[in-house]
């Protein structure tokens, strides 16, 4: 049986990911899911770069605006989600594009990963409620290293690739051992269920860390300040919502304890060190296809489109 075809653009923020998902989307007949963690969120647009409603209108979109900024949205969730849009979107005869930054959702979906399920049933989601929370208070009470700590001695494979300050991979690690009862690194590789082409954006650093500056700064003049003052009025700093960058830092600026500069400083800062993160991650999960459509915008598009031709032909 043939595997269905899923075309992934990713890259690092502020790149041009959802200009060219418009684009493609048009003309391969394609329909976008979204692949980015913050996105799923009502009310968070300008923080999360979200597509906007003209947009949306131009093709289907999916996986925006589906969450309440009280809930939590896992890797899981969006593994279900997107694996139902895939069928739904390829009985149409139409081409699944995943748009998105998060890493840890795309290598869910592509590579199938259990995230603590067994098989085709879901996890027992309260038991699984009750030790993420256990966990994230241990976080908060012991720190970093401790919990990393923790990881090490009963993982030591799983440790070795995870940076202690790493919260979000450290606290799943843990989770998933504790929840399965097998160690992380030991999860099981399962065959990849689709006939993927990882479609990658970058280009130069300086310009990436210059188009992010950029950004951010037209974020806050767009009202970002605001967006995040009515975030953090509905949820504490702990909420997932609450933790994504260009959210966490404001939390001194609406207490009065940092100026806008600095917080806006702050922001950029933790984006450019996001991007580098992000681009280390997609060049060594992913056999992932690099276009440069900044500096060589016309070589790497025919390129890219006579790779893509390829691929959906083959």
């Amino acid at each position: 049986m043939l595997k269905a075809k899923v075309l992934a653009i990713v890259g690092p923020t502020a790149v041009g990911k959802s200009a060219l998902s418009l684009a493609l989307a048009q003309k391969l007949n394609g329909e976008i899911i979204s692949g980015d963690s913050l996105q799923v969120y009502r009310h968070l647009d300008i923080g999360t770069a979200k597509v906007t409603a003209a947009e949306q209108a131009l093709v289907p979109h999916y996986l925006i605006d589906i969450c309440a900024v009280s809930e939590a949205y896992s890797a899981y969730d969006f593994k279900v989600a997107a694996q139902e849009l895939i069928k739904t979107i390829t009985a149409r005869g139409h081409l699944p594009i995943i748009v998105g930054g998060t890493g840890m959702y795309l290598a869910s979906l592509l590579k199938d990963f259990n995230l603590g399920g067994a098989g085709p049933i879901a996890p027992d989601r309260s038991r699984q409620a009750t030790i993420r929370a256990d966990l994230a208070a241990a976080w908060t009470r012991q720190g970093a290293q401790a919990l990393w700590q923790r990881l090490a001695e009963v993982d030591p494979l799983a440790a070795a690739t995870i940076p202690a300050n790493n919260r979000q991979r450290v606290l799943r690690a843990l989770e998933v051992i504790e929840l399965t009862g097998q160690l992380f690194s030991a999860q099981p590789q399962r065959p990849e269920p689709y006939d993927a082409f990882v479609l990658g954006l970058t280009c130069a650093r300086p310009l990436l860390y210059q188009r992010i500056d950029q950004r951010v700064t037209e974020m806050v003049t767009a009202g970002l300040p605001a967006e995040a003052a009515w975030l953090f009025q509905q949820v504490g700093p702990e909420a997932q919502a609450a933790k994504g960058i260009g959210y966490r830092e404001w939390p001194p600026y609406l207490r009065q304890e940092a100026s806008l500069d600095a917080t806006v400083q702050q922001i950029q800062t933790d984006s450019r060190h996001y991007a580098k993160r992000q681009m280390t991650y997609f060049r060594h999960q992913f056999a992932t296809h690099w276009y440069d459509l900044l500096a060589q915008p016309v070589r790497d598009r025919q390129m890219l489109d006579h790779d893509l031709d390829l691929w959906l032909n083959d």
